[in-house]
């Protein structure tokens, strides 16, 4: 891996010498595919955004997952120069330390994005993100932001009303944090990819499945055999990271630093926006279409604190052995008890 970044490295840097003050273009890979909403809301919207608030001196260019390097080998590949940045999952580097998946999605944790970005810029959690890309990236990665854009719808075959109703249930589920957090739960966890969720769920492999949010849930056409969708979700809310080449990111004067954490936090805002307003206009129509035969669960706010409670145990024991995973954990359940979510 990291003898084919270096190969790639050497025209990155070359390309960035000498640039501080001339206009740059940055390559940035995500975690999105090219035809998805919200890389073509970024391309089409806030590219332009960000080359009219630096007066052209910054510009970006966007490229899909895994079009430059696997998708979870940014880090390194930014480290390199390969990439001067990516904005992509927190829980992709995972395997390097389960700090990673904790700072990444805390599974049933906050009840709104709003909730968890704030961590993020307030509670501490982008200077514990940046303490671990400072250790697994050499020092070579600048984080400039983290926010999650949605909470996940839960996608059910069957009636899942209150958290009694997992108990027995056969789940689709990541391995990891989430799995532990439904067995916890009483669901029986089944490790599938994403491409035989349809398939698992119409044939009865699974009844329930974490996958993705409302909007998308549709667009795959999951609620015509999941007709029971818990909206909003009850579970999963991935944080999107956006980090950039620390020596090209010092390089810059302090305006353009400015502007690209000015950017990134008006860009998350927006795109939270627009699938708040997508999941909420699909809900009102499935609501109101009585042919149907959908049901929009809703779980009460009891139900969803006994899983947050659940959760914490699991979240606790994922932590234990590793310290920066621990701190993780105790950072934010101090940030939670701040917000009223936990006692």
């Amino acid at each position: 891996m990291r003898t084919r970044i270096a190969a790639l490295a050497a025209a990155g840097l070359v390309a960035l010498a000498g640039t501080a003050q001339a206009q740059q273009t940055w390559k940035v890979q995500t975690s999105m595919q090219a035809g998805e909403f919200f890389y073509q809301t970024i391309e089409k919207h806030w590219l332009p955004v960000l080359a009219e608030m630096t007066e052209g001196k910054l510009k970006i260019e966007l490229t899909p997952a895994n079009s430059v390097v696997p998708y979870n080998e940014t880090m390194d590949a930014i480290a390199q120069g390969v990439l001067q940045g990516d904005f992509t999952a927190t829980v992709y580097f995972s395997g390097r330390n389960k700090a990673f998946a904790i700072l990444g999605d805390l599974v049933a944790g906050y009840d709104h994005p709003d909730q968890l970005m704030a961590y993020c810029y307030h509670g501490g959690g982008r200077e514990l993100l940046q303490e671990l890309f400072d250790k697994y990236s050499g020092g070579g990665v600048k984080v400039i932001g983290c926010a999650p854009v949605a909470r996940e719808s839960f996608t059910a075959k069957v009636p899942i009303r209150t958290i009694d109703d997992l108990k027995g249930k056969k789940m689709r589920s990541p391995e990891g944090l989430t799995a532990e957090v439904f067995k916890r739960a009483g669901a029986s966890t089944v490790a599938l990819p994403a491409s035989e969720v349809y398939t698992a769920l119409e044939k009865g492999v699974v009844d329930i499945a974490d996958f993705s949010t409302y909007t998308m849930d549709k667009s795959f056409g999951l609620h015509k055999i999941a007709k029971y969708p818990i909206y909003p979700g009850i579970h999963s809310m991935p944080v999107l990271q956006f980090t950039v080449n620390k020596a090209a990111y010092e390089k810059l004067p302090k305006s353009l630093q400015t502007a690209l954490d000015v950017w990134y936090r008006a860009m998350i805002h927006d795109l939270r926006m627009r699938n708040d307003i997508s999941d909420r206009e699909l809900v009102a129509q499935d609501m109101a279409d009585k042919a149907s035969g959908m049901e929009i669960v809703n779980w009460s706010q009891k139900d969803r604190d006994a899983l947050r409670k659940i959760a914490r145990g699991a979240w606790e024991d994922f932590a234990k052995g590793d310290p920066l995973a621990m701190k993780a954990y105790e950072s934010n359940i101090a940030f939670m008890k701040k917000m009223g979510l936990l006692d």
